[in-house]
């Protein structure tokens, strides 16, 4: 029998695990002058860093890291569904 205390125990443990998993083991910082590969699940572009949203690339797409980096960010061209020049959190490339 699952009793309250146990099952709040295990959601504990589960929620836990969860959020102490990385979204993309492995991720890298981006190359300036390559075209990288998203790892993350999804990963805004933005109109400049910690700026307005503009798009999301999800895991597979690809960023062409131009440069410059600032505030942990990095300016380059989204392909994807995006298509366009903007800023994305850098730190989540394969």
């Amino acid at each position: 029998m699952v009793t309250p205390r146990r099952a709040a125990l295990v959601a504990a443990t589960v929620a836990t695990a969860l959020l102490a998993t990385p979204v993309a083991a492995g991720a890298a910082d981006g190359t300036i002058g390559v075209r990288e590969t998203v790892c993350a699940e999804s990963l805004f572009v933005r109109t400049q860093p910690n700026g307005a949203w503009m798009g999301t690339l999800y895991r597979g797409q690809t960023f062409l890291v131009e440069g410059p980096r600032s505030g942990g960010y990095v300016y380059g061209f989204a392909y994807g569904y995006i298509n366009r020049r903007g800023w994305v959190q850098d730190g989540w490339f394969c």
